[in-house]
C-alpha cells in the first residue's frame, strides 16, 4: 500500500481516538481500578479488531444496509453502554494507598473491554465509512487486504492512547480520592449519554 494513503489514514484514525468517549472512560476506569490496564485495553482492542474484520468480510455494508438489523445492534450496544455507566457512576473508583481493586480478573476485564468497543456502533459505522475510502480496487493487495492492514493501524493508535490515558488517570488521580470519584462519575454520565444520544440518534433517523 502507498506509504501516503496509510499516512493520510492514520492522521484520521488518531484524531479519532484522541476524542473522548465510551473508551476513554472504560480505560479511565480500569487505571483507578486495578493493579494494571493491560487486560481492559486488550478487550478494547479486541473490539475494534472485530470491528474491522465485519468490515473487510463485507458484513458490515451488508448490516448497513438492513435498518432492522442496524437498530438492534444499536439498541443493544447502546443498554450495555448505559448499563456500564451507571454502574461507574453509582460505584465510583476511590483509590486508596496500598488498596488495588481485582474484580472480575483480567478475562472479565478483557471481556467488558471487547464488548464496550465492539458493541459500540459508532465504532462499527465509522469503520464501513472510513476504512473503504483508504483503500484502492486496482492496487496489488486484496481489498480486503488493505483493510485489515489499515485495521491494524488504528489499533496501534488505540493501544497508545488507551493506555496512556488509563496510566495517566493512576498517576494523575490515584493519590487524589476525591477527584478520581469526580473523574470516574464523569466518565460514566459520559458513558449514559453516549449510550443514550446513538440510541436516539439511530431511532430519528
Amino acid at each position: 500500500m502507498p506509504s501516503g494513503t496509510v499516512a493520510a489514514f492514520w492522521a484520521v484514525s488518531f484524531l479519532f481516538v484522541l476524542t473522548p468517549g465510551a473508551d476513554w472512560a472504560y480505560a479511565i476506569s480500569a487505571g483507578l481500578r486495578h493493579r494494571t490496564v493491560f487486560p481492559a485495553v486488550a478487550g478494547l482492542l479486541t473490539g475494534h479488531l472485530l470491528a474491522t474484520a465485519v468490515v473487510a468480510a463485507g458484513v458490515g455494508a451488508l448490516v448497513a444496509s438492513s435498518p432492522m438489523v442496524l437498530t438492534v445492534l444499536t439498541i443493544v450496544g447502546c443498554a450495555y453502554l448505559v448499563w456500564l455507566g451507571l454502574g461507574m457512576f453509582r460505584n465510583p473508583s476511590v483509590p486508596q494507598a496500598g488498596v488495588v481493586h481485582m474484580e472480575g480478573g483480567w478475562a472479565r476485564q478483557a471481556l467488558k473491554g471487547a464488548g464496550i468497543s465492539g458493541l459500540n456502533p459508532k465504532v462499527f459505522l465509522l469503520f464501513l465509512a472510513l476504512l473503504p475510502q483508504f483503500t484502492d480496487p486496482n492496487g496489488s493487495w486484496p481489498v480486503a487486504g488493505q483493510i485489515v492492514a489499515l485495521g491494524l493501524v488504528h489499533v496501534a493508535s488505540c493501544a497508545v492512547i488507551y493506555t496512556g490515558v488509563g496510566f495517566g488517570a493512576r498517576a494523575v488521580l490515584g493519590t487524589r480520592p476525591a477527584a478520581a470519584r469526580t473523574v470516574t462519575r464523569f466518565s460514566g454520565a459520559a458513558m449514559i449519554l453516549i449510550g443514550v444520544f446513538l440510541l436516539v440518534e439511530r431511532l430519528l433517523h
